[in-house]
Parts: structure tokens; C-alpha cells; sequence
């Protein structure tokens, strides 16, 4: 990830940020923050073509479709990482708008529960459409779909996320899931 900032925004200002956060906190009962739980956050785009239909990846390991995405690195925001992966898995650079979802995704299996964002990525356009270059050992190949159309391909919880971000984007607000579901 070299050269690449681990964070959404300016790095200037991020330094300064750290900078003017301080000395870190030291730990008032020793070896108390490696007991502490970790989660991990994974981030996407919600991205369209020129109909409307959902841009949807098919990962070379898994049998299920994704929106392009991934997981954030140690010390990367959602937002570069969400930047990063969509760039590593497409070959291209996708407009990252507002976010639309957060949802919470419980331990399941070998998988630990996680926070997941899905972030606007726009409409693309035929041109940056034919400019799409997948990373042949993450992704096989990618769709354009309706909703409908990729519920059966999708985990459930997946497709319920999808539907919140799709109607976050419609409705032009930011929504709190838990498991694909609506709370608050």
C-alpha cells in the first residue's frame, strides 16, 4: 500500500490531526487493550450504469456476487480502503460519494463480526465501463443487474444491505443496519 494514504481524506490534515491528538494514552491497567475485542470493517460502492442497474462483481473465492470492495487494512480508514479495493479489483478509479450504509454483521462461521460500509460510487459511464481491467486472481468477471435479478446470487444479508444502500441512495440519506436490516 505504499504511497497510498490510509485514510479517506487530506494527508496533511491527517497528520496534524495526529499531531494535535496528543501523546497517546497510556494504559492504566497494563495489557488491558490487547484484551479488547477487534472487529473488522470491510467498504464498497453502490455504483450504476447508465439503466440503473447495480454494478456487481463475482469473486474467483466465493459462489456469491459482491459489490466491488473489500476489506480495510490495519491503520485504513473505510474510506481508503473502499478507494483501494475498488481500484485494485476494477482497474479503474471510482468517484466515492457519500456513504450510504452502515451495518453491523455478526460473527458467522470462521468470521468475525464486522462493520460494513457501502459508499456511493455513482453512475459509470460506457467509456469507464469499457475501461474496466479486473484483477483476474480476485475477480472472474463483473454484471450490471437489477435488484431482483441478483437477490438469488446474493446472501440474504447481502442483498437486504444492497436494498438499504440502493434506498439510502434513492432517498438521499445515510442509514444504520444491523444484518442487512434498518434499525432507528
Amino acid at each position: 500500500m505504499a504511497g497510498n494514504p490510509v485514510h479517506g481524506g487530506d494527508e496533511a490534515r491527517f497528520a496534524r490531526d495526529l499531531r494535535d491528538e496528543g501523546e497517546p494514552e497510556a494504559e492504566f491497567h497494563p495489557g488491558i487493550a490487547a484484551r479488547f475485542p477487534r472487529k473488522n470493517a470491510a467498504a464498497g460502492v453502490l455504483a450504476h450504469d447508465e439503466h440503473g442497474r447495480v454494478l456487481f462483481v463475482c469473486p474467483t473465492y466465493k459462489p456469491f456476487l459482491e459489490i466491488p470492495g473489500g476489506l480495510a487494512e490495519d491503520g485504513e480508514s473505510p474510506l481508503a480502503a473502499c478507494r483501494r479495493e475498488v481500484r485494485e479489483e476494477l482497474g479503474i478509479d471510482v468517484t466515492v460519494g457519500r456513504l450510504l450504509v452502515v451495518d453491523w454483521l455478526p460473527a458467522h462461521g470462521v468470521w468475525r463480526d464486522s462493520l460494513q460500509f457501502v459508499f456511493d460510487g455513482g453512475v459509470l459511464s460506457r467509456e469507464r465501463i469499457g475501461a474496466i481491467r479486473l484483477a483476474a486472481d480476485e475477480v472472474s468477471r463483473f454484471e450490471f443487474l437489477d435488484l431482483e435479478a441478483a437477490r438469488a446470487r446474493l446472501r440474504p444479508s447481502k442483498a437486504r444491505r444492497i436494498e438499504l444502500a440502493y434506498q439510502a441512495f434513492l432517498d438521499g440519506e445515510t442509514v444504520y443496519g444491523e444484518f442487512g436490516r434498518r434499525l432507528g
